[in-house]
């Protein structure tokens, strides 16, 4: 369906999960490079896409670029034949940074990071590399997370959700035009402007952040918690949509926005023979030297020392493993660094399996709904990563009383045989027990009723006249049971979706509950908890997103036509 970058773990492909427009779903993530510091150039996207035609399919055969075949439901798809039908025959755009990179083509679907024009789904290459995308997309933003606060208004103003985008209709050229001069007077086609979806606000743009590298763990948002954003459903009810997040790295060797930084030459032999790196990889390796080589002339040296001349003779230039002389006196010495030119500035990407967004019920009367899901698959720590174990979603739900909480969740009946749990293997299974009180006094007593306590590995007693958010006891049976009458011990007679529907929290305090199937002390934890407080200040702020903190946890919580045509970094610049 797209290009993971190879970091496909699988999800929950059991469909069911829906959420109600206005309720806030937190959005929880990893990404292997850091993100937020110096470190790197980073911006994370999130965009979603509601179409009839969406769906899952129901095998992980790539769906064949063939008309006919394409509408078959074996295959899952996400964006439309036509769609990428239009990027394989549409020009790329010719301004954008290739570095020292041979596409293999001059259309829509080859790019510095897919030079080949691979083909994942129906995703567009140029349009999943850059952002935001000068051409029509089906995609609508939802937020930007960037480590330059300055670009927030580019992205904003820039965004296909309140500016129009133009294409080539109608071309009779060999290729589409990218731009209204070759549209009009070499294809013969119209310059066609899309207006953008009725109602759309601009995305959110906010800090990216921090994160570190080579560490597929938590950041800060929250220390010792995920980072996350906090999405307010949409009001757009449609049974078929999909989520997607990219997150972009960039190197800060070069200006990535700067449209005069790049170009590219061609060196002959000889001129490499004077060189270290063409002496050290022909020592190394002898299948490197090439009659001539491309390399890229982007200017490395504003922070060094050297003119051009003297950066090229050292190895100071942009290419594939340059060896370089750091040393100029020791004119034999060469280092090589470990530099991909189609990796400098790239792009990682994740999706979502198709949910449904549909109107919340008409008694809720506008109150505010929470979802709490469930996170993570089948498996021990190092059987799922990148992923991670079983979780509730988010770990600690603050809300105010009388708001509502939509619990659901889904999962899978195809992990892998061997991965370690808990019932029927290769299962996803969750339930949702209150935890038993506390055995001792502890604190100082202001922090109003709790129920349950985290230490403690057994349930409360159901029947007992404590409650769970002030739910009914059918709502506490069927959470525990799962709406099984029969033996259903490890859950095994359930199926992987359930959904209890939008609850009203009418007691204040703060529960305590776990997963008695997944819970196995000295292996994994599925145990969360809700905090119910009493007045409205966290209702509005979660609207606002002033208190990134209170929005819904405590652990993690809330073209113009055409671009700059040298746009570098890709995104413009995965999910767990």
């Amino acid at each position: 369906l797209f290009d993971s970058q190879n970091n496909n773990r699988g999800g929950y492909n059991v469909a069911g999960i829906k959420y109600y427009s206005g309720s806030v779903l937190p959005i929880e993530w990893t990404n292997q490079h850091s993100c937020g510091d110096q470190n790197a150039n980073c911006d994370i996207i999130m965009q979603y896409l509601c179409d009839a035609k969406i769906r899952d399919g129901t095998s992980t055969t790539t769906i064949p670029d063939n008309s006919a075949q394409s509408s078959q439901v074996l295959y899952g798809m996400h964006e439309s034949y036509s769609y990428y039908q239009d990027c394989k025959l549409r020009d790329r755009n010719l301004g954008l940074f290739t570095a020292d990179r041979k596409l293999n083509g001059d259309t829509a679907i080859y790019t510095r990071q897919n030079e080949a024009g691979t083909r994942n789904g129906f995703e567009c290459p140029e349009e999943r590399d850059y952002y935001p995308y000068w051409h029509p997309t089906p995609w609508v933003d939802i937020a930007v997370l960037t480590t330059d606060l300055k670009r927030c208004e580019f992205y904003k103003t820039e965004s296909a959700n309140v500016k129009s985008r133009y294409a080539c209709v109608g071309s009779k050229s060999a290729t589409i035009p990218n731009n209204a001069d070759d549209c009009v007077n070499v294809g013969q086609g119209e310059w066609k402007e899309f207006l953008p979806q009725s109602g759309l606000e601009p995305p959110a743009c906010i800090k990216a952040p921090w994160s570190r590298d080579n560490h597929l763990g938590n950041g800060n948002s929250v220390p010792g918690h995920p980072n996350y954003y906090n999405w307010t459903i949409p009001n757009t009810p449609s049974p078929n949509c999909v989520f997607r997040i990219r997150y972009n790295i960039s190197t800060g060797d070069y200006d990535g926005w700067n449209k005069d930084a790049d170009g590219q030459v061609t060196v002959t032999a000889t001129v490499l023979t004077t060189n270290i790196n063409a002496q050290a990889a022909t020592a190394t390796n002898p299948t490197v030297k090439q009659a001539t080589q491309t390399i890229s002339t982007l200017d490395l040296t504003p922070k060094l020392s050297l003119n051009k001349a003297q950066a090229f003779r050292r190895g100071y230039v942009f290419r594939q493993n340059p060896v370089i002389m750091p040393f100029n006196s020791i004119p034999g010495l060469g280092l090589q660094l470990a530099i991909n030119t189609n990796q400098f500035g790239r792009t990682f990407e994740d999706r979502s399996h198709t949910f449904s967004i549909v109107s919340p019920p008409a008694d809720i009367n506008g109150a505010p709904i929470y979802n709490l899901n469930v996170r993570g698959k089948r498996g021990n720590i190092v059987q799922v990563f990148p992923a991670v174990e079983y979780d509730f979603v988010p770990d600690t739900l603050i809300v105010p009383l009388n708001s509502y909480i939509h619990v659901q969740w889904t999962g899978s009946n195809t992990n892998p045989q061997d991965n370690a749990g808990q019932g029927t293997a290769g299962t996803d299974r969750s339930n949702m027990v209150l935890l038993r009180p506390s055995n001792y006094i502890e604190g100082n007593g202001q922090a109003g009723p709790s129920n349950g306590h985290w230490g403690n590995s057994y349930p409360a007693d159901l029947d007992s006249s404590e409650t769970l958010l002030g739910w009914s006891r059918a709502d506490r049976q069927s959470l525990a049971l799962l709406n099984i009458a029969g033996d259903n011990s490890e859950l095994n007679a359930a199926g992987p979706y359930f959904d209890l529907g939008p609850r009203k929290v009418t007691q204040p305090g703060t529960y305590y509950y776990l997963c008695t199937r997944n819970n196995n002390f000295s292996n994994r934890d599925q145990k969360s908890k809700i905090i119910v407080q009493k007045g409205s200040q966290i209702a509005s702020e979660i609207s606002e997103g002033v208190s990134q903190e209170k929005l819904t946890s405590s652990h993690g919580h809330k073209l113009k036509t055409t671009l700059p045509k040298h746009h570098h970094n890709s995104l413009g610049n995965k999910i767990s």
